[in-house]
């Protein structure tokens, strides 16, 4: 995968395999290319060249070798479906309670029935802690609660994988830790997902597979004890152990 922005190389040569049920978490440097390879995944950015599948269905283009086009954005809405995303600022719909905000995308998206969709919905919220804050608004809300609210609706969408993108980033410290437990929650239940972080120790704790970029290309990819113990490139050794 590459991609460019007016002639701008921000990704080049990105080629990645992602196991099923495994957490792959992406580190590197700000301006590495992270959040734009995550958004490329579900072609919320188109890539410049190359392709996205997900269980061997392709995302963004159809077609077969160099014969593609791109999908309709009915074909394209229906493909993203399967990959959920969770960003760094919420993106909540302020209009909506809480449970709104969990039950919006199965219902209409989905075509699931409301009451069969807000049943699921509140036992999505049981799981990360919000059984009470269901018929509220979002303004109501602490940060670590919205994203705990962003990861619910990312979880009723029933995706085969979910993208983080630096979901702590926005958080003062004290709420990181309730969110970064969610997730911990999510890994153990066996869920693929793919994380931008810079929380290293969390990193370490969670992945199954490290992925270091820098200068918009793939690095190193390597299970976590060999990345923090003994990572193979300077510029990743200097990014781990920098003062």
């Amino acid at each position: 995968m590459c991609k460019d922005f007016d002639g701008f190389e921000v990704l080049r040569d990105i080629d990645l395999d992602l196991a099923p049920g495994t957490t792959t978490c992406i580190l590197g440097p700000s301006g590495s290319g992270k959040s734009t390879f995550l958004r490329c995944l579900n072609w919320l950015e188109e890539p410049s060249a190359g392709s996205v599948h997900i269980d061997g269905k392709p995302i963004g283009r159809s077609g077969n070798g160099r014969a593609t086009r791109p999908m309709a954005r009915r074909e394209l809405a229906s493909t993203r479906t399967s990959i959920a995303m969770v960003f760094q600022h919420f993106a909540l719909w302020p209009h909506l309670t809480v449970l709104g905000n969990v039950t919006e995308a199965p219902v209409h998206v989905l075509g699931r029935p409301k009451r069969e969709a807000e049943e699921e919905g509140r036992a999505i919220l049981a799981r990360v802690g919000l059984t009470e804050k269901a018929d509220v608004y979002p303004h109501t809300l602490s940060g670590g609660q919205k994203q705990r609210v962003a990861i619910s609706r990312a979880l009723a969408m029933r995706p085969k994988v979910i993208l983080f993108d630096e979901p702590t980033s926005a958080l003062d410290p004290e709420m990181v830790g309730e969110v970064l437990s969610v997730i911990r929650e999510l890994a153990r239940e066996g869920l693929t997902m793919v994380i931008v972080t810079h929380e290293m120790s969390f990193a370490r704790e969670i992945a199954d597979t490290i992925v270091f970029m820098d200068g918009g290309r793939i690095r190193e990819i390597a299970a976590p004890t060999d990345f923090f113990t003994n990572p193979q490139s300077d510029r990743a050794r200097r990014f781990i152990f920098r003062p």
